[in-house]
């Protein structure tokens, strides 16, 4: 029997592609890539990740479609990824949130947070801050502390929720500093700020791109902003650090990861895309009205932060004796 010749042709690049698999990571990508975003559509982290979907079709001349796959706090789209086949076609839009909190806060999760995963790099980091309603008698953090150690109940302070980044800065402060602050979890951090401007509750820690608006029209109080460097959109809102807290930073991250054994030149490749994201002028401007200061790297760098953060939240969440909602 004759077959046809578009066979032959397909049966033949098969053939070289698994003979020489240098051939086939040269001819990444040649269909399109698919990224999971291990939750609901909305929100920073998946607007994040779809602007960065977008950017990386132009980059690599091939679809990188965005697919939300929620659920367990972002473990089931994690997992998909974890177990996926490391070719490069399926990538993971990694939060600190799944890939640093969940490891310490579930009893057991589906994946290994450092062996499962190549990561390409980090997209960038978004910075959280302390936020007082204006019937709070403090001005400062040392005002937030001083006034929560004299109320035997404990100063309040609201956030999007049990485990999450605000949440584990929050403990982190207590346990440096002494404060006598109760959490009070929401379901979102817009759930959060309505309180806070209703006067219902005094204080929310959450992200600087949820509460800049309401800072910068004076409807609430700054009190500070928990990364290293203070906030490009709130220059004038000191850190923790500034603020007195030595040591003090607790960001909240995005970034970009396949599975592992993902060979290394697509691994490149992607690393090279999605730094030239982050340098241009599109890019930086695009993710810094999200919330996400751009923070272009090696996958190298962003495996040691993930190594680092899985380190250092896992006593805090031990101490806090935090569960998952």
């Amino acid at each position: 029997m004759k077959l046809p010749v578009y066979f032959l042709q397909f049966f033949c690049f098969i053939t070289v592609c698994f003979a020489n698999p240098s051939l086939a990571q040269s001819n990444y990508p040649n269909r399109p890539i698919r990224l999971v975003i291990p939750f609901t559509p909305g929100g920073v982290t998946d607007t994040s990740g779809r602007f960065i979907a977008e950017q990386l079709s132009l980059k690599l001349g091939q679809q990188v479609i965005a697919d939300n796959r929620p659920g367990a706090s972002g473990n089931i789209g994690t997992q998909m990824v974890a177990t996926a086949e490391p070719d490069g076609y399926t990538l993971l839009l990694g939060f600190d949130g799944t890939l640093t909190i969940n490891p310490s806060l579930f009893d057991k999760v589906p994946f290994d947070s450092v062996k499962d995963f190549a990561p390409i790099g980090k997209i960038g980091d978004a910075i959280l801050i302390l936020v007082a309603n204006n019937d709070f008698p403090g001005k400062t953090l040392a005002d937030v502390i001083a006034i929560s150690k004299k109320d035997p109940n404990g100063l309040s302070y609201g956030t999007s929720g049990a485990g999450g980044t605000p949440h584990i800065a929050g403990e982190l402060l207590k346990q440096k500093t002494g404060a006598n602050l109760l959490h009070i979890p929401y379901k979102g951090g817009g759930q959060a700020l309505t309180d806070l401007l209703g006067g219902n509750i005094p204080l929310v820690y959450t992200a600087v791109a949820g509460a800049n608006q309401y800072v910068k029209s004076g409807r609430v109080k700054a009190i500070a902003v928990s990364s290293a460097k203070r906030s490009p959109s709130l220059p004038d809102v000191p850190t923790f650090i500034e603020s007195g807290v030595k040591d003090f930073e607790v960001d909240s991250w995005v970034g970009l990861l396949a599975p592992a054994k993902t060979p290394k030149p697509i691994i490149a490749k992607l690393n090279k895309a999605l730094n030239d994201i982050l340098n241009s002028p599109e890019g930086k401007e695009k993710l810094l009205a999200m919330g996400i200061v751009p923070a272009p790297g090696t996958p190298e760098k962003f495996a040691e932060q993930i190594k680092g953060d899985l380190i250092r939240i896992a006593p805090i969440v031990k101490a806090a004796q935090i569960k998952p909602e």
